[in-house]
């Protein structure tokens, strides 16, 4: 066999990373320049569409089921591809980056999957998009291993059969890899993260009783995910494994993918493992496509919009029903919690909640569900194993006594909460944290006793936004402007300085962020995404 030709991308301006050339071989590069060729000007075409699609909301104030599809939502005799053994049994998925520590704790975690983490999780430097790929070649190789400087402490993994199976889950299309361009133009974020991972992967993940599976994040229609069947395909003949191989779960964290639940799993049907509730991107997609619908579409506290929320509850539910009706895992939300070393009465609370809303998930169909650290895992387990038992799933659980109108999905004032003032202190708060270290290159972060990833901060600048632009007034008379957004902001910046002091202050990224955070909270026109002019801010 003929060696590849040499492949046309370039990468740019980017320092060289350690073992570098075990990721951007000349191979894989030329996987990846072919995957663009291909498929990034379908890519352009759909983001116009979700443009189109929100100018058309805009003017409506309204979403309902595709007419033109109704016949397939009637069919009840299609159904996806049944799970493989490695992805049947969901129960636990632990989420996190693809760091070398990382990798190991949560491979390592008891849970049945990890959520490799390439997208929210992740601030896309270069040095985490090449090394997260690198430390994924290296676990499947089981050469990882990890020594924390500080504390000495070292980590390796447990024996492969005690090992999480990985769902891989690369950036939405929304995003470019500035570093990786053909003739200039970037290409997509997600053609380079899929494109390393399965290129290096695919085969040896079939060795070893499992194969490459992905989480799709941000999908807007059932046309998106036709795109990325249409991937799936090309990629398996490529690399010469069978159709069928890959499994994809779509998340369904957008208003408008809500809508299109069963269009979604029909389009990837060969290569469908399930579908996921969010919470905070499903909340900022709402506000994104409706925010100048007026008055009954502005979101209370985002800690009051809970699952059980009306319009929440209906969305789960809807999710549920679909899933199983299609022999699909409906796999639920987040337990962001992180636990206490030194407050066990925080604990205590907290570890009750996590369950109490573990509980009602299992109660309500879902085969499995998300936590975001290893502590969890067990609480999560005991829910589902209380449902499931020996079971890998409840999908004969059809859930037939739901029913769900499109206006149900909508009903944002069926939740008696509203804005608050110290609502506005609290996205305020977690918007520079948070912003300030995704600048620094980390994607998760614990603010608050919480795992936020980047929805957190596209909700917390989205409410700040829809306050201020809808002129909510609080519960105690101030009314949201910019002015306060400010104020708070100031106020906030003046209380970290003082708190962590004027060196580590100088040393970070706080009024870059403070700065960032204001910049999209109160510019007149609303920034799709957050992390579009936060990677531009992005060093590395």
């Amino acid at each position: 066999m003929s060696a590849p030709a040499p492949s046309p991308l370039a990468i740019v301006d980017a320092e060289p990373l350690p073992r570098q050339e075990e990721v951007l071989t000349d191979a894989a590069l030329a996987f990846v320049a072919e995957l663009h060729r291909l498929f990034t000007p379908r890519r352009d075409e759909l983001l116009v569409r979700r443009g189109e699609r929100r100018s058309e909301i805009a003017r409506t104030s309204t979403l309902d089921f595709l007419p033109e599809t109704a016949q397939l939502r009637e069919d009840d005799s299609w159904k996806v591809a049944p799970a493989p053994a490695a992805l049947n049994d969901r129960r636990v998925e632990i989420t996190g980056p693809t760091d070398r520590k990382m990798t190991i704790n949560a491979l390592n975690s008891g849970a049945k999957v990890w959520l490799a983490d390439f997208e929210d999780a992740s601030a896309p430097t270069w040095e985490n998009v090449v090394l997260g790929q690198r430390n994924l070649i290296d676990a499947y190789a089981r050469t990882i291993d990890f020594t924390d400087e500080k504390s000495g402490k070292s980590y390796a993994l447990k024996a492969a059969d005690e090992l999480a199976t990985v769902v891989m889950r690369p950036r939405g299309w929304h995003l470019d890899e500035r570093h990786l361009q053909v003739d200039g133009r970037p290409v997509p974020g997600a053609l380079v993260d899929f494109g390393l991972y399965f290129f290096h992967n695919a085969k040896r993940l079939i060795e070893l009783g499992k194969g490459p599976y992905f989480y799709l994040p941000k999908t807007e229609s059932h046309l998106e995910a036709r795109l990325w069947n249409e991937i799936f395909v090309f990629a398996q003949d490529y690399v010469g494994i069978p159709q069928g191989t890959v499994r994809a779960t779509v998340l369904i964290e957008t208003i408008t993918a809500a809508y299109e639940m069963e269009e979604i799993l029909y389009e990837l049907r060969d290569h469908a493992a399930g579908l996921n509730a969010g919470r905070w991107d499903y909340l900022f997609s709402i506000v994104k496509n409706f925010r100048d619908g007026g008055a009954k579409f502005v979101l209370p506290d985002r800690n009051a919009v809970t699952m059980t929320a009306p319009f929440m509850r209906a969305y789960t539910e809807l999710l549920v029903r679909t899933c199983h009706k299609r022999g699909a895992h409906a796999i639920g939300g987040m337990a962001a919690f992180i636990p206490s070393r030194r407050d066990a009465e925080v604990n205590k609370v907290a570890f009750e909640k996590v369950k109490a809303d573990k509980d009602r998930e299992a109660a309500d169909g879902f085969d499995g569900s998300w936590v975001a650290h290893p502590d969890l895992v067990p609480i999560a387990m005991a829910s589902f194993d209380a449902v499931l038992g020996e079971k890998p799933n409840q999908k004969e659980r059809l859930r037939e006594d739901v029913s769900v109108t499109a206006g149900e999905l909508i009903a944002i004032d069926s939740l008696d909460a509203s804005p608050t003032y110290q609502g506005l202190v609290g996205a305020v708060q977690v918007g520079i944290r948070y912003i300030e270290a995704w600048l620094r290159g980390m994607g998760a972060v614990a603010i608050f006793n919480l795992m936020e990833d980047a929805a957190t901060a596209e909700i917390s600048r989205s409410q700040i936004w829809q306050w201020i632009n809808a002129g909510v007034v609080f519960e105690d008379g101030q009314k949201a402007t910019p002015e306060l957004a400010r104020k708070v902001a100031g106020e906030d910046l003046a209380a970290i300085r003082k708190e962590i002091g004027e060196d580590a202050f100088a040393a970070g990224k706080w009024q870059q962020a403070h700065d960032l955070l204001l910049t999209v909270s109160l510019d007149e026109d609303y920034a799709d995404f957050l992390t579009l002019p936060a990677y531009e801010q992005l060093r590395g």
